[in-house]
């Protein structure tokens, strides 16, 4: 059985008003291949729903203008492999990886991407249904299942994200 840690996450952050959905969740989960500030570092995955945060828009209001930034979010699990690891470090990890990766893809939005510990139960509770399933590509699959069977997604859902 593989030794790992596993952290439920939420990571928020503003994107360009034409940013797509579904690659900022590749985006996010690709990134969490590889983490630690040591070369090689020790491998990780990133499963969970990737979403839009957008203003509601009551009565009388104006919908958000077309280029203004949009608010996206992403709730799941990080799996990290090895012992000794502490959640405090293997967020900092993912959280510095995943604010290179933003900026590099999408530019400095005024502030880096938000990525913290939350509690288990919020990421089930919290993920709206209409949530794109993302994981990282090419983990180990003990990874990958680690950190799946936390979010207990169906079976459908997962097949048709593409995924293992």
């Amino acid at each position: 059985m593989l030794d790992s840690l596993i952290v439920p996450l939420f990571v928020t952050t503003d994107l360009p008003p034409d940013a797509e959905l579904a690659e900022f969740g590749e985006l996010l989960a690709g990134t969490a291949r590889a983490l630690g500030p040591d070369d090689p570092g020790y491998e990780a995955c990133l499963a969970g729903s990737v979403f839009w945060l957008d203003r509601p828009v009551l009565a009388g209001q104006r919908p958000a203008a077309r280029n203004e930034l949009r608010f996206a979010g992403m709730l799941g699990y990080l799996a990290a492999s090895g012992s000794g690891h502490t959640s405090r470090a293997v967020v900092g990890d993912v959280r510095r990886a995943i604010g290179r990766a933003v900026a590099g893809r999408y530019g400095d939005a005024g502030a880096p991407p938000a990525v913290f510990a939350i509690r288990d139960h919020d990421v089930r509770e919290r993920t709206p249904d209409s949530a794109l399933y993302v994981d990282t590509p090419d983990a180990s699959a003990e990874l990958t299942t680690a950190a799946r069977s936390y979010l207990q997604l169906p079976r459908a859902a997962v097949a048709a994200a593409g995924g293992r």
